[in-house]
């Protein structure tokens, strides 16, 4: 076929093409309606949209064919263009795809109808040629969606996290976790440190991919060296964190206390903090460690919350119930432990040493013959005097 002949014959189909285009976008909803269960279920204003990208879809066709298919088409801003964005969240790809193969077929089966004689073959190629492109076009739409989806989502997230740090939790923050798809109680905060040399995204993505493996909700910001992680949906906070801490940094991983819901996740985010600062008072924590643990060092370092906490649970039970326990305890830890040597200095048996040591475990939930339990409960007396000290004249 001669190039004359060639141009004459898509002229043709050309006016073929313009004169049956109103009928199509018609016929391809109606096909589309009969085919694609998706799409019956889809409320009238969204299907009147996807009509239009049909309409805009075959119009760019005919364009682009009367044009002798001289340059790729602009398949996202003549086609996907036409409809308003949030259209884009109701249509997933796979149903893109299946409407663009609907409204091929309704074209391919008038093919004989709609090219001029001897133009069949010529006609067939640009379709395959131009769906091939629409699939690449929808394609790429869709990952700049999800990309620009994912950005806002990010900012969303750093946000969050911000607010529960500086104790902003309120409706508004609650509106950003929800528009993230947070509904996840209970809630635990979690600090550690950046990992050294890697790009605070790459951290926050491979904490996201641990926290749905242990099949639990993250929010995760970072703040200078800093990582913080807010888990929700967690039955053992210090399970969950072991994901977590193993995507950080160096040092130590703090585990706050769990709370209810996200109004209460500065407590534990407080907590958490406390004990970051204070972990190298313990250069032995375990990783993850749970903020709780660090009370002593906490209350070393300031933190009037863990200060609170020692005494109130710790050195008022044992001053409750009465001198000889708060003297027994007193007695015991200055004589490094020895049943024995407490036993003669307060001139009783050793086993009545014994049941008061047990009575402090009862009554704190801190055992006095375990180390670590006996220097918690050892900055318990001293705060807990100095808050029974007469004041300064």
């Amino acid at each position: 076929m001669d190039n004359a002949n060639e141009a004459a014959i898509r002229e043709q189909t050309t006016a073929r093409l313009e004169k049956a285009m109103g009928t199509f976008g018609t016929a391809a909803l109606a096909s589309m309606e009969g085919q694609l269960p998706w799409f019956r279920r889809m409320p009238p204003d969204q299907r009147s949209w996807i009509g239009l990208v049909a309409q805009a879809g075959i119009a760019a066709f005919v364009e682009w064919f009367k044009n002798a298919e001289e340059s790729r088409p602009q398949i996202a801003g003549e086609v996907f263009g036409t409809a308003p964005r949030e259209l884009m969240r109701s249509i997933k790809l796979k149903h893109t795809i299946d409407m663009v193969r609907v409204i091929i077929d309704v074209v391919e089966t008038r093919l004989d109808e709609l090219a001029a004689p001897g133009g069949e073959a010529q006609l067939r190629e640009a379709i395959l040629r131009y769906t091939r492109d629409v699939a690449f076009g929808a394609a790429q739409v869709y990952a700049q969606a999800a990309e620009t989806r994912a950005a806002w989502d990010a900012r969303l997230e750093a946000l969050v996290v911000n607010a529960v740090l500086r104790g902003e939790v309120d409706d508004g923050m609650h509106s950003w976790a929800a528009a993230l798809g947070w509904t996840s109680k209970p809630v635990t905060v979690i600090a550690g440190f950046t990992p050294e040399d890697e790009d605070p995204e790459v951290t926050i993505d491979q904490m996201q991919l641990a926290a749905r493996r242990a099949r639990v909700d993250v929010l995760a910001g970072v703040q200078g060296h800093r990582v913080i992680v807010i888990v929700g949906g967690a039955e053992d906070p210090l399970e969950a964190a072991r994901p977590v801490a193993a995507k950080c940094g160096p040092g130590p991983v703090v585990v706050g206390p769990a709370v209810d819901d996200l109004y209460d996740s500065t407590v534990s985010a407080r907590a958490a903090l406390a004990g970051l600062r204070a972990a190298a008072g313990w250069p032995d924590a375990p990783r993850p460690v749970l903020a709780d643990e660090l009370l002593p060092e906490r209350a070393l370092d300031g933190d009037e919350e863990a200060r609170h906490y020692l005494i109130e649970h710790v050195f008022d039970p044992m001053c409750a119930a009465g001198a000889p326990l708060l003297d027994t305890l007193t007695t015991y830890l200055e004589q490094g432990s020895s049943l024995e040597a407490t036993a003669r200095l307060l001139f009783v048996h050793p086993n009545t040493v014994r049941y008061r040591l047990r009575r402090v475990s009862e009554l704190t939930g801190l055992a006095p013959t375990d180390g670590r339990n006996a220097f918690t409960l050892r900055i318990a007396l001293v705060l807990g005097r100095f808050g029974s000290r007469p004041p300064r004249h």
